[in-house]
């Protein structure tokens, strides 16, 4: 989907929606508040790629939504966004 020399985009191997992709730095960052080890840097090379992702899945679908999680809803400790498209639009904003 998306590899680049820091980050990697792959389709969700259980996706819990018609699209569902995830992008993870190649380097262990835990989470979007503790960066760790990982730097602002890094941190903006996921983001780069969530967002050029998120314009792809707009483009083709309509909408997308970006989400990540935190504490306890954070079920792996790596930082990891969701791309998603939801289906369904509703009339009119397709």
């Amino acid at each position: 989907m998306e590899d680049t020399d820091t980050v990697l985009a792959f389709e969700h191997t259980r996706p819990s929606y018609p699209v569902h992709i995830v992008v993870v730095p190649k380097r262990h960052i835990p989470s979007l508040v503790d960066l760790g080890d990982g730097t602002e840097e890094e941190l903006a090379d996921v983001l780069r790629v969530v967002r050029k992702v998120a314009a792809k899945v707009r483009a083709e679908h309509g909408a997308a939504c970006v989400v990540t999680n935190e504490g306890a809803y954070q079920e792996s400790k790596h930082m990891h966004w969701h791309v998603l498209f939801r289906g369904g639009l509703p009339e009119g904003l397709a």
